[in-house]
């Protein structure tokens, strides 16, 4: 288990700490666990040449807007198709777990045209609203919502509680765990996003980091600075990593703490 632990983090190791190396210095490094001699070199360089502050802060906030968005509606859809009857329920779910089969390359044509349609290309609405919807989620939240013990809720309910009330103040505190679990995966996936955010933005102001780490890529081709790309690639990482540390308590807590037995 430590070999096998070894081999996975040792890279992101070699990454952090070759990033501190110059660039002129990176390819004498053959043979060594530790890398030297350390600066801060490629980090001031990276500022320098492209405003990575601007990318970090567009990467961010289109990501946590859209993890905020897809867990409450996910937690209200999911919640809705677990307890609530209501007509064509069954069919509604059914066409929802098809939209999970399609790849999401073939979503991206419509997806853009419609953008352009609402003048919305090269905004923060066409990096964030099409992420706020997700097959995946309302199905994760409803099946964890149909294991929930209902006699809580009749609990609620004999107390007054309404179907919004048992929601807000019984089903959302017990889902921690998985809305956490579901935070982490889409949060990720909107920092990472590449192909759709190229798409819809056309402007230094609106590029999110992945994209623009490409783009800086692509500006040397003469040459290729790995030490800024390692300092860029460390910087893009930082997050992912302290979002998956803040919710790691909850990612394999049991879904039933805090309930009660049948």
């Amino acid at each position: 288990m430590l070999l096998i632990a070894f081999s996975m983090l040792y890279p992101f190791f070699a990454m952090l700490n070759l990033s501190f190396v110059p660039n002129g210095e990176i390819f004498n490094q053959g043979g060594k666990l530790f890398y030297s001699p350390l600066s801060a070199q490629n980090y001031e360089s990276v500022f320098e040449k492209i405003p990575l502050w601007k990318y970090f802060a567009n990467s961010l906030f289109a990501a946590l807007v859209t993890t905020a968005g897809q867990v409450l509606f996910s937690a209200f859809a999911g919640y809705a198709f677990a307890r609530m009857n209501f007509k064509f329920r069954d069919g509604i779910f059914v066409i929802i777990l098809i939209t999970m089969l399609a790849p999401p390359q073939v979503n991206i044509v419509p997806l853009f045209f419609i953008m352009r349609q609402l003048h919305w290309i090269n905004t923060f609405q066409a990096l964030i609203i099409p992420g706020l919807f997700g097959g995946f989620g309302i199905f994760m939240m409803r099946q964890y919502f149909l294991g929930l013990p209902k006699d809580l809720e009749e609990s609620a309910r004999i107390d007054g509680c309404n179907i919004f009330t048992m929601f807000c103040k019984v089903a959302l505190p017990l889902a921690i765990p998985v809305i956490s679990t579901l935070a982490i995966f889409t949060f990720v996936s909107s920092w990472n996003s590449f192909m759709w955010p190229l798409i819809v933005t056309n402007t230094e102001s609106m590029r999110t980091l992945p994209v623009g780490l490409a783009i800086f890529k692509g500006s040397f081709r003469e040459i290729t600075l790995w030490g800024d790309l390692l300092a860029c690639s460390v910087i893009c990482t930082l997050p992912v990593i302290a979002v998956f540390m803040l919710g790691k308590k909850y990612f394999i807590n049991d879904i039933m703490q805090g309930g009660v037995k049948e």
